[in-house]
């Protein structure tokens, strides 16, 4: 398969790099083998599978031509190519697709080894770091965009900067976000910005079993733990594993809070609406549009800088519509499912939806507001149990 066609399939595809060393972070895995680690990818969700054959990655060709023969997924070869050359030896070691950095290239240069590329049979990453990058890679034509969130150059990262470019990218290209991502929650922050695939390496290679590491990176559903109004409740659902935390706003519920409590940026912080919305610093607004017959209505929709980028369907699951769960499943796009969920149960919901995330509230709570700490554990561990 085409590292572009495996890349375009439905939902959050990933990219899974092997390599030993990095020169922003020094040692990562020295010693690593490639038919270790590689094969795990391949088991655990990798769309594709990126090699580093450039010495100061601690990288060479025989490490490409030993993904090669270990796996058939689409092989993505990482360096700093610049002649027609370097892509012939790489097709012919085994890579089914190149990395092309704007920073190292002139435009000629690109479009040159893009149209070269094409006629060895391989698809390019075209890789970039700023906003007149992406201009570029856009002016070449360019299929595959990679969105980099560090700068190459200072090695710092920025994934605030990272975003808002890949939400600017167009959308009859195929958008990789590179580098920064440790959690399942970035990467749906990627993902929810318009990537189609992201690209992992340093935190997977870091783990103790880098395939396991992956499969919870693009494993779905995420969990949401919302009606958090204490700062030490929102640490626990952070220290459990949520990789979502809900916040209130609307002043007739009884959970309600008036900002959006500390987290840290390896979760999305969701601000909650009902009838219209203010300026927060949440990463997502979950906005009702109506009131219903209590402090909010049955469905949300969730909105990124405005855009909806998924809903909620919010009903009392085990009451009056025994027939819900059913119609929820063929629900199209992004679904994050609510109402009544709890430890005990949330399996069953997920098995039968399959939605993009689960969400729970009163279900957790020791009285309106406080979090039974014992619950909100046991409910991320049943969601996440399901992966």
């Amino acid at each position: 398969m085409r590292l572009a066609d495996a890349l375009g399939q439905p939902g959050l595809q990933a990219i899974a790099e092997f390599k030993r060393r990095s020169p922003s972070a020094g040692d990562i895995r020295p010693g690593a083998r490639v038919d270790e680690i590689v094969p795990g990818y391949a088991r655990n969700g990798a769309a594709a599978i990126s090699v580093l054959v450039d010495e100061r990655f601690g990288g060479s060709l025989d490490d490409l031509r030993a993904a090669r023969a270990a796996v058939d997924a689409p092989l993505l070869a990482k360096g700093f190519f610049s002649t027609e050359e370097h892509l012939r030896e790489l097709r012919e070691a085994g890579a089914d697709a190149v990395l092309l950095i704007l920073r190292d290239l002139d435009d000629e240069t690109t479009a040159r080894l893009l149209a070269y590329a094409a006629s060895l049979g391989l698809d390019a990453l075209v890789e970039a770091h700023d906003a007149d990058e992406l201009q570029r890679a856009m002016a070449v034509d360019a299929p595959i965009v990679g969105v980099n969130a560090r700068d190459l150059q200072t090695f710092a990262i920025d994934r605030d900067a990272q975003l808002a470019l890949v939400a600017q990218a167009p959308g009859d290209r195929i958008v990789v976000a590179e580098s920064a991502i440790h959690t399942r929650a970035q990467g749906a922050a990627a993902e929810l910005a318009g990537a189609d695939a992201i690209l992992v390496g340093s935190s997977l290679m870091r783990a103790a079993d880098p395939g396991a590491k992956l499969r919870e990176l693009v494993s779905r559903p995420l969990v949401k733990v919302c009606g958090l109004t204490r700062q030490e409740d929102v640490d626990v659902a952070v220290e459990s594993g949520a990789d979502l935390v809900g916040f209130i706003h609307a002043p007739a519920s009884p959970r309600y809070v008036d900002r959006v409590l500390d987290a840290p940026d390896t979760v999305l912080a969701v601000s909650v609406f009902v009838e219209e919305t203010t300026e927060t610093e949440a990463d997502l607004v979950q906005f009702y549009p109506e009131r219903g017959s209590g402090v909010r209505g049955r469905e949300a929709l969730l909105l990124r800088d405005g855009v909806e980028v998924g809903r909620l369907l919010d009903q009392p699951w085990q009451e009056h519509d025994p027939e819900h769960w059913r119609r929820a499943a063929k629900a199209g796009g992004r679904v994050m499912l609510a109402g009544g969920l709890g430890p005990e149960n949330v399996r069953d919901a997920i098995a039968a939806v399959r939605p993009w995330a689960v969400d729970a509230t009163s279900s957790l709570e020791r009285e309106p507001g406080i979090k039974d700490h014992d619950k909100v554990r046991a409910y991320v561990e049943a969601a996440h149990d399901t992966d």
